[in-house]
């Protein structure tokens, strides 16, 4: 029975240093917090430590959509009265469903998917928000006028994060 020279039973796990460089480096373009690769059976996961708001949201039941975005709000201080003004505004809370970038319109210079005051459908895009290079569209669950947008135009946001009320 040949083994490797160190003894692995289950067979070599060879790392290369490149790609867990790489894919650290994609955690932080892209402010990830976990990434996983697998190849077969090989595996290679790199994590890194979420920001305290961030793993209390986690942590914390969201029964209250008032209280969500004061959780998961990003950590970027034009935004940090986001959940005191959410009580004001009431509607359907569209949420991300993906840790990514929040894009406004299609494109750089384009007209934004949508305005306050303006009127959607069901199926609308409202915004897109892009992960790993994949652009996601984020489409109005239901019918309605738009309340409020949360998020600017190329704002990182987090899973779960508020994005668009739509009353």
């Amino acid at each position: 029975m040949a083994q490797s020279p160190k003894g692995a039973k289950n067979g070599d796990m060879r790392i290369n240093p490149a790609l867990v460089r790489e894919l650290a480096q994609l955690l932080s373009d892209n402010e990830l917090t976990e990434i996983e690769v697998a190849d077969g059976d090989r595996r290679i996961k790199v994590k890194r430590e979420a920001p305290a708001m961030i793993a209390a949201a986690h942590m914390a039941p969201s029964a209250a959509v008032p209280a969500a975005p004061a959780l998961s709000a990003p950590p970027m201080h034009a935004k940090e009265d986001l959940g005191a003004q959410e009580d004001e505004v009431a509607g359907n809370t569209v949420k991300s469903p993906m840790v990514g970038t929040a894009y406004m319109s299609p494109e750089p210079g384009a007209k934004a998917f949508i305005e306050v005051g303006q009127a959607v459908k069901a199926g609308d895009t409202l915004c897109i928000v892009e992960a790993m290079k994949v652009m996601n569209p984020i489409t109005a669950p239901e019918g309605g006028v738009i309340k409020k947008i949360m998020v600017a135009d190329a704002q990182p946001v987090e899973f779960d994060q508020p994005l668009v009320i739509i009353g």
